[in-house]
């Protein structure tokens, strides 16, 4: 049984990670962080957790803690991998995995110094949907992907609980780095093809404030077009469809471990194919699968170089923006 540590103890670990913990068989959390001891204390106490600490450090250090995971905002991010790895600990690090690709460059290197496992949690990775629609491309089901399209828009323009998601230094970005992310990874993995440009246009939030959505255009090695389109301003969706010269896969919600989710497979036009799937217990084969690797029992499927490739589409996404062309990787 291996023991997490939750470093950043927000909306995100109660309303996700926890729900996973529980589900999962080989991890359990021991203790968490929060800057203030009395809410960490609040929150040990109102879940279940042995130890609290105002700090990542006394954290890390702790004998009842044998992995962390990273849940803090975006910019602390950098900052508490390097802690974490100095303490030689395995750290599995939300995404998106930091601000830019040079602190994604220092965590992994950092981690590789002190020979510790990095990993960045792209959870969708482990949805049985993401599953589908790789396992179906990759049988030639559609034949070659012409085009793709992945979209992910929540509300987040007015109040909201991560109170830090609307400001650029502490997030980094706006709906590109909070969800793009994930729809960027998504592509990379059912495609199993790696982006060589990026052209993006965005909607300006409001002034001192991240964007409030944006669209995207991948360019990938085999000649796949794909588009990702964000929002803060719209209502919950998580559209997935990848157009192949002999057939069409779609989901409405593919990203999402809410509710059912129904996977179509199209030929000239009509259903040939169909199937509902839970996404349900994805955070909790996301953290089992860590909690292997963190063993040496296996690999993790996502490491920190994972998060440090997605960071460079989010950076060419941001300069793309910025000079009003479709920008290389770096």
């Amino acid at each position: 049984m291996v023991n997490f540590g939750i470093i950043g103890f927000g909306l995100h670990a109660a309303k996700r990670l926890m729900p996973g913990f529980a589900l999962a068989k080989n991890c359990r959390v021991t203790a968490l962080c929060r800057r203030e001891l009395g809410k960490a204390q609040e929150s040990a106490r109102k879940y279940e957790i042995p130890l609290a600490f105002d700090s990542a450090e006394a954290l890390c250090r702790s004998p009842q803690v044998d992995a962390v995971f990273i849940a803090t905002p975006n910019a602390c991010h950098l900052q508490d991998v390097l802690v974490a790895a100095a303490c030689g600990k395995p750290i599995l690090c939300e995404k998106p995995m930091a601000i830019n690709a040079e602190q994604c460059r220092q965590m992994v290197e950092a981690a590789r110094k002190a020979k510790v496992l990095l990993g960045i949690a792209q959870v969708f990775r482990f949805e049985d949907s993401l599953a589908w629609f790789r396992e179906k491309l990759a049988a030639g089901a559609i034949g070659e992907a012409v085009f793709a399209r992945s979209e992910f828009s929540f509300r987040a323009d007015g109040s909201h609980p991560r109170t830090w998601i609307n400001d650029p230094v502490v997030a980094g970005g706006g709906p590109i780095a909070d969800v793009g992310v994930h729809c960027v990874d998504a592509l990379r993995f059912v495609l199993q093809d790696e982006v060589l440009r990026v052209s993006a246009r965005q909607i300006a939030g409001k002034p001192g404030n991240v964007e409030a959505g944006a669209a995207l255009l991948l360019e990938f090695s085999r000649e796949t077009l794909a588009t990702v389109m964000v929002s803060f301003r719209a209502d919950y969706r998580t559209p997935l469809e990848l157009v192949g010269e002999s057939g069409v896969l779609r989901a409405d919600n593919a990203l999402t471990v809410d509710r059912p989710v129904r996977l179509e497979l199209y030929r000239s036009g009509a259903v040939v194919e169909s199937r509902t799937v839970s996404n349900e217990i994805a955070y909790a084969r996301q953290v089992d699968a860590f909690a292997a690797a963190a063993e040496g029992k296996a690999e993790f499927p996502i490491p920190g170089e994972e998060g440090w490739h997605n960071q460079q589409i989010l950076d060419a996404a941001y300069r793309s923006i910025k000079s009003g062309r479709a920008e290389d990787l770096k």
